[in-house]
């Protein structure tokens, strides 16, 4: 598992590329979900779609802490995935 690091100051967005797994479907919605959820911790600033990729707009966060950002995507054909990227929060 890779852990992104990134500054408690720093606003950067993330992508997931759903693209080798859709075949013939497309990403109709996406959810971002933060864990834990705490005071002064990372927030989803904005998030979107384009195309076959995610994306999640995240600031904040402690220094020392890690934090999970979860994107689930409802597909064209009704089904259901999920994906996670672990972030650890350095002042660099």
């Amino acid at each position: 598992m890779t852990i992104h690091l990134k500054d408690p100051d720093a606003t950067i967005d993330y992508l997931i590329d759903w693209g080798g797994k859709l075949g013939e479907r497309s990403v109709a919605a996406s959810d971002w979900a933060v864990a834990p959820s705490e005071p002064g911790g990372l927030v989803i600033a904005d998030d979107g779609i384009d195309g076959a990729r995610t994306r999640a707009t995240l600031s904040g966060g402690v220094a020392g802490h890690v934090y999970r950002a979860t994107c689930q995507v409802e597909l064209s054909d009704g089904r259901i995935d999920e994906r996670s990227i672990s972030l650890r929060v350095e002042q660099r």
